[in-house]
């Protein structure tokens, strides 16, 4: 899982490609344990107990934004759709849970899976 986090991050400026759909789901998971993470660590040193006011997750999401929507747009060439469908509520969900095009696509050629 970590690694697919950190490849999601050095891929941070690549809004072109393709991305599996495994790729993309390890990186949200990784993500929402990172933040879990700091909001126990928010709860228990800060005494923050709510969440939307957590400083923490506030800097991490700012700082994975990019990341996380270069990974969103890669998904939704991998199942053949332009990014903008990032846009798109529901329908973007079930583009992220559908199975990405085997062969070759308008955006590129079908990502090496790596398990």
């Amino acid at each position: 899982m970590l690694k697919y986090y950190l490849d999601a991050l050095k891929k941070y400026t690549q809004f072109s490609g393709r991305a599996t759909r495994k790729e993309f789901w390890m990186f949200f998971l990784a993500n929402m344990l990172i933040i879990f993470g700091l909001i126990v660590i928010d709860a228990g040193f800060f005494g923050n107990h709510n969440p939307q006011e957590s400083i923490l997750v506030s800097i991490y999401n700012l700082a994975t934004i990019v990341p996380y929507l270069a990974i969103s747009v890669r998904r939704m060439h991998d199942v053949g759709r332009s990014g903008w469908f990032v846009l798109v509520p529901l329908y973007n969900l079930i583009l992220l849970i559908s199975s990405g095009d085997n062969n070759e696509n308008k955006y590129g050629s079908a990502p090496v899976v790596n398990n």
